[in-house]
């Protein structure tokens, strides 16, 4: 045989093994180190998805109350302009929070955007009757609306509202949902 073909025909040694099978080892060591730490930094997806459900429901909540000059329970409420309310504490372009001992769950019920303002939710996400829904019970909700007419370009600073829901979870995972609603019909009632 010529000594060509024994060179071509060698193969790899033994310390040529054991070297490319400690590098390869290293490199998987470091690789599932980086997977390890990637999974278990990364957030439970059912809490992230439950986190966006429950704003996403609180928010079409909000948006769709009434959203008039007084409050619905005032005498003028369906004719009144701004600042025209038989009880001037009932002026929404004034008052941002309940009035009147209104709550979310039970009678007198919120009856207008702003009776969101600062309302505690949770811990334990309730619906509209107060009933609990199973499996929200470590969830909890706050619920802010402000004033947004000029940052939106409109007339009055009154004439729209900013609504910021942040939904939390005891695990970390939180999320803030924002919308506006605009008084598009002012002396509509419920």
């Amino acid at each position: 045989m010529s000594s060509m073909y024994r060179r071509a025909h060698r193969g790899v040694t033994l310390v040529e093994l054991i070297v490319f099978i400690v590098i390869v080892g290293v490199a998987m060591a470091g690789l599932f180190a980086a997977f390890n730490t990637i999974t278990a930094a990364s957030a439970d997806p059912q809490a992230r998805k439950q986190v966006l459900a429950i704003a996403e429901s609180l928010m079409e909540e909000v948006q769709l109350m009434p959203f008039t000059h007084c409050d619905p329970d005032d005498a003028n409420a369906a004719t009144a302009g701004i600042g025209g309310c038989a009880i001037a504490a009932n002026n929404e372009d004034l008052v941002m929070g309940p009035e009147g001992g209104e709550t979310r769950y039970a009678a007198p019920q919120f009856d207008n955007v702003s009776d969101y303002h600062g309302a505690p939710i949770g811990p334990g996400i309730r619906d509209i009757q107060g009933n609990s829904i199973a499996g929200l019970e470590a969830y909890s909700a706050t619920i802010t609306i402000t004033r947004a007419g000029a940052a939106l370009g409109l007339a009055l600073d009154e004439d729209a509202l900013k609504i910021s829901i942040q939904v939390n979870h005891p695990s970390g995972v939180s999320m803030t949902l924002e919308g506006y609603r605009t008084r598009y019909a002012p002396n509509t009632l419920p």
